[in-house]
């Protein structure tokens, strides 16, 4: 081999020689700081993702907390009997009797992070006084929702009856906060509750009155004058249950006397239009002079057969029960 071809192999060899250095150098030292950029770039993600999670959570757990303190309660007793006195002070805020309303506890639905609850609620007043529990309720600073709301007419001339779903929430598991009476949004003196004014004067569930008799001729002098009728003692139809509502769980019949316009209360084992209280049933089952729904009725025993009397309807209205629509803790009683 002469001295170019030695001075030639000397030069390719010592590019060999810089490629095995380059990619030894490569593997040894370049690799593994990638290796290390791309870990600490992925520790540095999860890093800013927890960072997000984090003030999420935060402005979560804010927002929960903002929610707690217009619920009722901590327990689904707790905001039952709450929501319930708010409800009845509604009530009587709106102007109408309490014992012509009725309350019954909503069966509670369970939902994600949260129990729903509520009352079913129906009643009979005056359209005006409807309106002004209907806007008291939907515009209570409590968590609530007001929904299935139905108003119809009502037994008598100026009454609608009304019936509706008052519903509030129970989270699960509540945050601990500190709860105090809510100010209400606004009053029945607001401009917001005289806007639904017109709705109240136009009255379109009031219905056809016929045009009263003239009044009766005054008797001619020297003709015969009769006497006047002696008064009878009111029937069955001047009594009308107005209200089968609960107090300290025992539930009690509202009976109000049309004529003398005053309200009697009965229990279980009193004696009513001729037999003897059973039970007030609060199950949905169809009206029997039509396809509506009754929401409770008063139960009664008369010797060995039972009979009902729907809320709303007078004693005079009372209709015999078959065996197998009589509620259970009723149908195993003894004859």
């Amino acid at each position: 081999m002469n001295k170019r071809e030695k001075t030639l192999a000397m030069l390719v060899g010592g590019i060999v020689a810089v490629f095995v250095v380059g990619f030894g150098i490569r593997s040894v030292l370049i690799q593994p700081l990638r290796a290390i950029d791309r870990t600490i770039k992925a520790s540095q993600e999860k890093i800013d993702k927890l960072n997000k999670e984090k003030t999420q959570s935060i402005a979560a757990d804010d927002r929960l907390r903002k929610v707690a303190l217009k619920t009722f309660g901590d327990t689904i007793d707790q905001a039952s009997a709450a929501s319930g006195e708010i409800l009845t002070k509604r009530i009587l805020e709106s102007g109408l009797e309490e014992s012509e309303f009725t309350r019954t506890p909503a069966s509670p639905r369970k939902l994600k992070g949260a129990h729903e609850i509520g009352w079913i609620v129906q009643g009979e007043g005056p359209l005006t006084n409807i309106v002004n529990l209907l806007f008291l309720l939907e515009n209570s600073p409590y968590l609530h929702r007001v929904e299935n709301v139905s108003v119809t007419t009502g037994e008598a001339v100026g009454r609608v009856k009304a019936r509706f779903r008052y519903l509030t929430l129970v989270l699960d598991p509540s945050p601990d906060v500190q709860r105090k009476a809510l100010p209400d949004k606004f009053t029945l003196d607001s401009p917001e509750r005289h806007a639904y004014d017109d709705l109240i004067a136009r009255d379109i569930l009031r219905p056809y009155i016929k045009r009263p008799a003239p009044p009766p001729k005054p008797p001619t002098p020297g003709g015969s004058s009769g006497g006047t009728p002696a008064p009878t003692a009111p029937g069955p139809e001047s009594f009308k249950v107005v209200s089968l509502s609960e107090w300290e769980g025992q539930p009690e019949v509202h009976v109000l006397d049309t004529a003398a316009q005053k309200t009697r209360r009965f229990k279980p084992g009193d004696q009513l239009a001729g037999g003897t209280i059973v039970c007030v049933d609060y199950r949905e089952m169809p009206m029997p002079d039509s396809f509506a729904l009754s929401e409770s009725r008063v139960i009664l025993k008369v010797g060995s057969e039972f009979w009902a009397i729907e809320r709303g309807k007078t004693l005079a209205d009372k209709h015999k029960l078959e065996p197998e629509q009589l509620p259970r803790e009723v149908a195993n009683l003894p004859k």
